[in-house]
């Protein structure tokens, strides 16, 4: 038997022993969606390197590692106390917490939301109020040519489900926070987060990824989010998972008309990372911002793929990731944009700045603009580079010894991403995990 095929039959097994677990309240839909999407998994198997979206990143350390779903709801004895870091402290929100994939109720904190606003888990809107999750469920987020997103839908059970009604304003932020503990063997958890902000209304909503353990573990996220007409939305990731973690995700927007949608992905955490964020613009006079930051060090791998598809006229995106590496790190950032034929009067503009900071660290970037209509503005481009040895010189000239400069300088570069979230107590405690996490010293001088 093949290697793909032995690594596909654990997780055809791992689906049989979680079907034991399916609630049967949930409605008959989502097990013929899980089917379909199973098969579809099985058919696809793993990405390699031979396929052109992942050729720069190889998913062996997942798939030749036997992860397992944690079935049980059980909080594993985790309180709001061992949180606290994860928590930044001044945000007054709703907060909802995932422990291992399922919604931990006790962990969570729910503050007023404006008349008709829905925010918890799930599950248990699925059971509860089907009809309101089944329009949009697994509408936006295809698994057709997505293995992963195939496995995540056909382990579906938990996440965030986020409804805010027509011309409804939050003046918070709703905080997701995902935790990842041991369970005996290396667990997998696949969240599955649905946010559907209807015509007119305003919505800002935190991702958070942490862990309270170490050793290999395996997170495999898909969120979508339906942006009404001329709503306003923003979503800021935030990923600091363990240093063994294989982390993958999908972030999948569809814009209505005159719509309004903002992303801050920040990648800090994990050995093993993609990240695929992917944006429709669905209707005329729709808006997408895409802004990134990963920071790289040791032997991690971060993947960052972007697809901006201006489907309709008089759309306009902008996107600005950097990303910062150092030791033997690998980064990858593969952007597309794509401009449709009916598509007249988009404005796009793509930008990728990479800084390395040791001769060992590497950065593929790729990106790419794909122009079917003939009246457009589109601009891309991408760098990379070490620092500046004029600023080096103008630092250390003033009295600023080398290794000071030189985190001064990382610094400013990195934090013109973090500058952009809008939140500020999120703002302020990523600066602050900044000056911890970026890499200065002997590492930063060029000696592997």
């Amino acid at each position: 038997m093949k290697q793909a095929d032995t690594q596909t039959d654990h997780y055809l097994s791992e689906f049989a022993r979680f079907g034991k677990e399916i609630s049967r309240k949930e409605p008959s839909y989502l097990g013929a969606l899980r089917r379909k999407a199973l098969e579809r998994f099985a058919d696809l198997k793993f990405p390699t390197t031979r396929d052109e979206e992942w050729k720069y990143t190889s998913v062996a350390p997942i798939a030749g590692t036997p992860f397992r779903v944690d079935t049980s709801r059980k909080p594993n004895g985790i309180s709001r106390q061992d949180l606290e870091h994860a928590l930044f402290g001044g945000l007054e929100c709703t907060l909802l917490v995932f422990v291992n994939g399922h919604y931990a109720p006790e962990l969570s904190h729910h503050r007023p939301l404006p008349d008709g606003v829905k925010a918890g888990s799930l599950a248990e809107f699925l059971e509860r109020e089907p009809g309101l999750v089944e329009p949009h469920l697994a509408r936006h987020a295809s698994f057709e040519d997505q293995a992963f997103v195939a496995l995540n839908t056909a382990f579906l059970r938990d996440g965030a489900f986020i409804h805010v009604p027509r011309r409804k304003v939050l003046s918070e932020p709703i905080h997701l926070l995902f935790v990842t503990t041991g369970n005996g063997a290396p667990p997998v958890s696949h969240p599955r987060n649905l946010i559907v902000v209807e015509e007119g209304s305003q919505a800002a909503v935190v991702e958070n990824y942490v862990t309270l353990m170490g050793g290999a573990y395996f997170t495999n996220a898909v969120t979508e989010v339906v942006a009404g007409a001329s709503s306003v939305v923003d979503h800021c990731k935030l990923q600091r998972e363990g240093e063994e973690a294989c982390h993958v995700a999908t972030l999948q927007s569809h814009l209505d008309r005159s719509s309004r949608f903002t992303s801050h992905a920040i990648t800090l955490g994990g050995a093993l990372v993609r990240n695929d964020v992917n944006s429709v613009l669905d209707a005329e006079g729709a808006e997408c911002v895409l802004n990134g930051l990963y920071l790289a060090v040791g032997c991690q791998h971060m993947d960052n793929h972007t697809f901006i598809d201006h489907a309709r006229p008089n759309g306009s995106s902008r996107e600005f990731y950097k990303g910062v590496l150092a030791g033997a790190s690998h980064g990858v950032f593969n952007g597309k944009i794509l401009v449709r034929k009916d598509a007249q009067k988009t404005d796009a503009k793509q930008t990728n700045k990479n800084l390395l900071l040791s001769e060992a660290a590497l950065v593929d970037t790729k990106p790419q603009l794909e122009i079917h209509a003939d009246d457009v503005k589109c601009t891309h481009g991408a760098t990379v580079g070490q620092l500046d040895d004029d600023a080096l010189f103008y630092l250390r000239s003033r009295g600023i010894g080398e290794d000071k400069a030189r985190s001064l300088l990382v610094h400013a570069f990195a934090s013109d991403i973090v500058e952009r979230i809008p939140v500020e107590p999120i703002r302020t405690g990523l600066e602050c995990e900044l000056v911890t996490r970026l890499p200065v010293g002997i590492e930063s001088r060029g000696i592997p």
